[in-house]
């Protein structure tokens, strides 16, 4: 399994949401936020190998990027935030960390899921 997962719900239909792209970046020690993964969620609503399986990120602040836009345009539904930046540190130990994004077009939450 992948280090960072995610599952995306669009609460407002109470279905997974399929097709977001979602981007996992890295803060390096000058602040810049690098690249390190990218992929869509599938119709679960799950990236399933957002990292390679033994892949394990050093400690540190990391973000990851949804791309809601598209999905609410695909609905014709226009949201409130064309996007979703969630901020959050590892220890660098090689935990599992599972970031869900609940979503509607007007608002969204998170947490650190299991």
């Amino acid at each position: 399994m992948s280090q960072i997962t995610s599952h995306v719900l669009d609460t407002s239909r109470g279905k997974p949401a399929a097709g977001i792209t979602i981007s996992l970046f890295e803060r390096n020690n000058e602040g810049e936020w690098l690249l390190s993964a990218q992929g869509k969620t599938n119709a679960d609503g799950r990236v399933p190998a957002l990292l390679e399986k033994n892949r394990v990120l050093p400690a540190g602040s990391y973000r990851v990027h949804f791309a809601i836009s598209d999905y609410f345009s695909a609905l014709n539904e226009q949201a409130f935030y064309p996007y979703v930046d969630i901020v959050f540190n590892i220890s660098g130990d090689g935990d599992h960390y599972h970031i869900p994004l609940l979503l509607t077009a007007f608002g969204y939450s998170t947490y650190r899921g299991s």
